[in-house]
């Protein structure tokens, strides 16, 4: 009798990355669009907002270059966002099976975990005012980000 072993698939890095960018990439373009419209906030400034997260409020003295900070963090996070979605899986392949379900449950957890814990740990200390608009929109945002999140897991984990 042939004792079978497990062997978690293999993760293909430029998928995962490309999950980052694409990620990333929605949750700017929502950001900006909605604080453009809600308060005439710049794009360079939501970039900076980001930035502060590290450098504090020295980050909106800081121009381009806190800006430019900002957008590498805000890039890694979402990278990293795919990516621990794709390592759980190799250990819980329905994460990625059942894409729709986990994913938004995931994204769920995210909002929750970047809101209450990262935000206020960080050098940003969270917003000064609750806006229950913004509050919505960014968990349905959140949400659709842990969807994708699976779906380029699980392209990330594929076999081929």
């Amino acid at each position: 009798m042939n004792a079978t072993t497990f062997s978690p698939p293999r993760l293909r890095l430029p998928h995962v990355l490309m999950g980052g960018v694409a990620v990333g990439t929605f949750d700017l373009v929502f950001a900006c669009t909605w604080w453009a419209i809600a308060a005439h906030v710049p794009p360079i400034r939501i970039f900076q907002s980001i930035g502060s997260g590290l450098l504090g409020e020295a980050s909106f003295e800081g121009g381009l270059r806190s800006a430019a900070i900002g957008g590498i963090a805000h890039y890694f996070i979402a990278t990293c966002f795919v990516l621990a979605y794709a390592l759980v899986s190799t250990r819980l392949p329905t994460l990625v099976r059942e894409p729709w379900r986990w994913g938004a449950l995931y994204g769920f957890f995210l909002y929750c975990v970047m809101t209450y814990v990262v935000v206020p740990l960080s050098a940003a200390g969270g917003p000064s005012k609750f806006h229950l608009a913004w509050a919505m929109a960014s968990l349905v945002v959140h949400v659709l980000i842990g969807i994708a999140c699976a779906f380029f897991a699980r392209r990330a984990l594929r076999l081929q």
